[in-house]
């Protein structure tokens, strides 16, 4: 009797996160990859290709195709056609990318616009991203040093909202990147390097290439794992918290001229950390802006520490207190 050959364990912990992921959706339904032609997006479209059809997913490639350096057009066609031998349908997609907030701001602006743009086009029902642990690890560590709060160490939410009807998952979360590079290699796939992953102009490079390693030969091996543990936990607390602040949000909020007021005494009765998100809630949903901790620890004064101070101007809105209430109005 012939022995089938083993399946790399790589490519089968590549699969098994794509199985997990595409169990989620409905028979039949469609999702779009978006694929670069990297290692983490090659081997994710690789394992799409072999888990979707046992659901009947139509599953179809986007390769967005920046402009940023030469030969990138017929890169994206390279990397179609790779789809294309994968048993995917590829979609390649040019964009222009704008100077908001930065070259990789921007990048990934119009990046996440094109997928999801496509992923309307194609009546899909989610968008998978090849974001790895390492990923996440680093995303972590750029969170800590804007010192951001806990919202920015969560990292990259597993499942997420792209657009309307439309699921952002990442599948790859809980994978190495070296795996992926090794299901690529153990498939036979041509991986293509982003010079830009390994350009240390970019902050994110220089935290892959620079200080992870430093932490793992100074502190041990595992930080990249006990980092993405940290942004699940936290994803888990701040769950918790909105389903916190939901319930307490319909007792305590009124709506206002112009605006929308707080109870104070209601805000003052909680902890501190339930007063401050209810607080970064209540402007982001009502006015669509962030707040510093700077900020909300002022507007948190107003509830705790009143003594006659006037108005506080943030961005988008106003907060002052008015008698036994908190008055957020639009500025």
């Amino acid at each position: 009797m012939t022995q089938r050959p083993s399946l790399d364990p790589a490519v089968a912990e590549v699969r098994l996160a794509v199985r997990g992921a595409l169990a989620g959706l409905a028979d039949g339904s469609a999702v779009i990859v978006g694929l670069s032609g990297g290692p983490d997006s090659l081997a994710l479209a690789a394992a799409v290709a072999f888990e979707a059809p046992k659901r009947g997913i139509r599953a179809t490639t986007v390769t967005v195709d920046h402009g940023l350096q030469p030969g990138s057009a017929d890169l994206a066609e390279a990397v179609a056609r790779q789809a294309m031998r994968l048993g995917l349908a590829p979609l390649v997609v040019r964009v222009d990318v704008g100077a908001d907030g930065g070259p990789e701001a921007a990048a990934r602006a119009v990046r996440y616009r094109a997928l999801a743009d496509a992923g309307s086009g194609a009546g899909a029902s989610a968008v998978l991203v090849g974001h790895t642990l390492d990923d996440q690890a680093e995303t972590v560590l750029l969170g800590l040093a804007r010192g951001s709060g806990s919202t920015s160490l969560q990292g990259m939410a597993p499942v997420a909202e792209l657009a309307p009807g439309i699921a952002l998952l990442r599948p790859l979360l809980g994978v190495r990147r070296a795996t992926t590079r090794a299901a690529c290699a153990a498939e036979q796939l041509e991986v293509w390097d982003d010079p830009h992953n390994v350009d240390p102009r970019f902050t994110r490079v220089r935290v892959r290439e620079r200080v992870l390693p430093v932490l793992e030969a100074e502190l041990g091996p595992g930080i990249a794992e006990a980092l993405a543990r940290t942004a699940a936990q936290l994803r888990e607390d701040a769950d918790a918290f909105d389903e916190m602040i939901d319930e307490t949000i319909e007792d305590i909020v009124e709506h206002a001229e112009a605006g929308i007021s707080v109870s104070a005494a209601a805000l003052a009765a909680n902890p501190a950390a339930l007063r401050h998100r209810i607080i970064r809630h209540v402007v982001a949903s009502e006015f669509g802006a962030s707040l510093t901790r700077a900020q909300t620890l002022g507007v948190a004064r107003l509830v705790t520490d009143w003594s006659g101070q006037g108005p506080i101007d943030l961005p988008g809105c106003r907060a002052r207190r008015v008698g036994g209430r908190l008055e957020f109005t639009a500025s």
